[in-house]
């Protein structure tokens, strides 16, 4: 891992074609790659990622709509508004390369079919759906305990809607599993500082995941038109079980791609380990897509 500390990180700006503030961390020096966050995460769920690269790569990391340094969502919030968001980061750091995790890294995909200034995409776990199925019914569910002030409980809904629960979590009393999000919420607010984007935080914005699934779904035949390199991440894909069924998809519709695996990594393999995330381990998956990005 590179010797760079957050501390270094630099913050700044950009504004969307709505008029949103999209704001993001820097760090390194070098040709610019943007790091895309997936669902459930922020702009600094990839620090690890982004000082791996740094010696190499001016890294920029946005946080997308809804957290930390980013406007809010608005009412009619799509993959093309999610597009519109990285193309202004795009145009201010001149970036050719992207990294995207699950719903970003069918944003950066999805950027690039229009976008030929796009050379290299390094794509972890795309979440994309075969068609509509049961993987976005969880939505109206997750809105009405939001609703009344029930955060946990939607979290709840929200992890078995996408499969991402653990097989003991999916055991376990649902009362017990919301005592014990709870906990581990209010553990992570006390000693969160003031800017940091916690679970609590970010649980607004997982209902907007649901809504880009569901507007991706059956998509697969439009990633033929993507020009650029992509080169296609993963763990073992056990959950969300649909993760496996895209990635062979996509492998076989990208024209041209090539994929790596990593046996034992989970769904938030790239990102950096916390209360939400322990199975991170972006010190495995730095060197391969530094290697790739260093392509001519």
């Amino acid at each position: 891992m590179t010797s760079i500390t957050t501390a270094e990180m630099t913050t700044g700006s950009v504004v969307s074609t709505d008029g949103t503030r999209i704001g993001f961390l820097r760090v390194g020096r070098g040709p610019a790659v943007v790091l895309l966050h997936g669902s459930n995460e922020s702009a600094r769920s990839h620090t690890q990622l982004a000082l791996a690269l740094a010696d190499t790569f001016t890294v920029y990391l946005p946080d997308r709509r809804g957290r930390g340094l980013s406007g809010p969502h608005r009412p009619d919030h799509s993959i093309r508004t999610e597009v519109e968001d990285l193309q202004a980061v795009l145009a201010e750091s001149g970036a050719q390369r992207l990294f995207g995790v699950s719903v970003s890294a069918l944003i950066a995909l999805e950027a690039a079919r229009t976008q030929p200034a796009i050379r290299q995409i390094a794509a972890y776990e795309p979440a994309l759906l075969m068609d509509a199925t049961q993987y976005t019914s969880w939505v109206p569910r997750f809105d009405r305990e939001m609703a009344q002030g029930k955060v946990a409980a939607a979290l709840i809904t929200s992890m078995d809607g996408l499969d991402l629960a653990p097989p003991a979590f999916k055991r376990m009393p649902r009362p017990q599993a919301e005592a014990l999000t709870n906990m581990a919420m209010d553990s992570e607010d006390k000693q969160a500082a003031n800017d940091t984007v916690t679970m609590r935080k970010l649980a607004p914005t997982l209902r907007w995941e649901g809504v880009l699934l569901a507007e991706m779904a059956g998509t697969i035949g439009t990633f033929a038109e993507v020009p650029a390199e992509v080169l296609l991440l993963g763990g073992d894909m056990e959950r969300p079980a649909f993760i496996r069924p895209a990635f062979d998809a996509l492998a076989q519709t990208l024209p041209h791609n090539r994929r790596v695996v990593f046996p034992g990594l989970e769904h938030g393999g790239s990102a950096d380990v916390g209360p939400a995330n322990p199975g991170g381990k972006p010190e495995i998956v730095a060197p391969a897509i530094q290697s790739f990005f260093a392509q001519p």
